[in-house]
C-alpha cells in the first residue's frame, strides 16, 4: 500500500501543474485565517468578522469546514489530471507492463484521493484549533471538541467528490473534458431540484428527500451553508419574520449516501478500465 502511494506521490510531484495547483490549494486553505483580519467602519457601524463569532468554539468547525468545501475544485482538477495524463504520457500501460494489476492501480488512485482528503481534514483541523484558540470566547476543553463530526463530513464529501472525479477522469480520458461533464452534471441536477420543487411537489419536501440521493446534492447535504447560525444574522432574520430554525447537525445518513457512492465510483472506475481496450 506504501508502495502503491509513493508511486502516485511521485507522478503528481513530478507534474509542474498538478504540483502547483496542489500547493496552491493549501495555501488557499491557510488564507481562511485572513478572514480574521477583516474590519471597515461605516460611520458608527463598525464591521469586524473575527468579533462576530465566526470563531467561536464550537461554530469555526462548521464555518471553517464549509468554506474550505467550496476551494476543493483545486484538488478536483489534480485528480482528473493524475488520471487524464495516465493515457496521455503512456504510463498507464507502463504500470501495467511492470507488473501492476488494474485493481493495484485503481486502488493507488484511491488511496491518493484518501490521502488528499485526510490531509485537508488535518490542516483544517489545525488551523480551526489554533484560530479558535485565539478568538474563541469558549476555550473550555468540552466545548472546544464537540460538533468535531463537521471534519467527518469534510473529510467524507472531499473523499465521494474527488472520487467521481476520478470515475469522470477514467470515464472521458481528458481532463478538460471530465472537468466539463462536472459542470454538466451540476446542472442537470439543479434542473432536477427545480423541475421537482416548482413543478412536481411545489407545496411539499418531497423534493428534498428525493433529490438528497443524488451524488452532488448529497455531498453538499453534509456540511449546509453556516451563516444563518450567527446570532447577528439570526436577530435580522427574526425582525424580518424569516424562519432561521434550521437543522446544523451532521446527517449520519447523508454521510451513508455519499460513502455509497464513493464505493460505487470507484467499483465503475475499476470495471471501467478491467473492460477497456488500453
Amino acid at each position: 500500500m506504501k508502495r502503491l502511494i509513493s508511486i502516485e506521490l511521485q507522478k503528481i510531484w513530478l507534474n509542474k501543474a498538478s504540483r502547483i495547483l496542489t500547493l496552491t490549494y493549501f495555501i488557499l486553505l491557510s488564507f481562511i485565517a485572513l478572514i480574521a483580519s477583516i474590519k471597515f467602519n461605516l460611520g458608527p457601524l463598525k464591521f469586524h468578522l473575527a468579533e462576530m463569532g465566526i470563531f467561536n468554539f464550537p461554530f469555526i468547525w462548521h464555518f471553517n469546514t464549509y468554506v474550505a468545501a467550496i476551494l476543493k475544485l483545486f484538488l478536483a482538477i489534480v485528480i482528473v489530471s493524475m488520471m487524464a495524463n495516465e493515457y496521455s504520457y503512456g504510463t498507464l500501460k507502463q504500470n501495467l507492463i511492470d507488473g501492476l494489476s488494474k485493481k493495484e492501480f485503481i486502488l493507488s488512485k484511491f488511496l491518493t484521493v484518501v490521502l488528499f482528503s485526510a490531509a485537508s481534514t488535518v490542516f483544517i483541523f489545525v488551523m480551526s484549533l489554533i484560530l479558535g484558540l485565539i478568538f474563541s470566547s469558549y476555550t473550555e476543553l468540552d466545548i472546544i471538541f464537540s460538533d468535531l463530526d463537521y471534519l467527518l463530513a469534510f473529510f467524507v464529501k472531499l473523499t465521494g467528490f474527488f472520487s467521481f472525479c476520478l470515475f469522470l477522469g477514467i470515464l472521458v480520458k481528458r481532463s478538460a473534458f471530465a472537468l466539463g461533464f462536472l459542470l454538466v452534471w451540476n446542472i442537470i441536477e439543479a434542473i432536477i431540484r427545480g423541475y421537482l420543487a416548482f413543478t412536481i411537489f411545489p407545496d411539499s419536501d418531497t423534493d428534498e428527500k428525493i433529490t438528497q440521493f443524488l451524488p452532488l446534492e448529497s455531498m453538499a447535504n453534509l456540511i449546509v451553508n453556516p451563516g444563518p447560525r450567527l446570532s447577528i444574522v439570526k436577530n435580522i432574520g427574526t425582525q424580518m419574520g424569516i424562519n432561521t430554525d434550521i437543522d446544523y447537525s451532521v446527517s449520519y445518513f447523508a454521510i451513508l449516501i455519499v460513502l455509497i457512492w464513493t464505493f460505487l465510483f470507484v467499483y465503475f472506475s475499476y470495471k471501467l478500465l478491467k473492460n477497456r481496450d488500453l
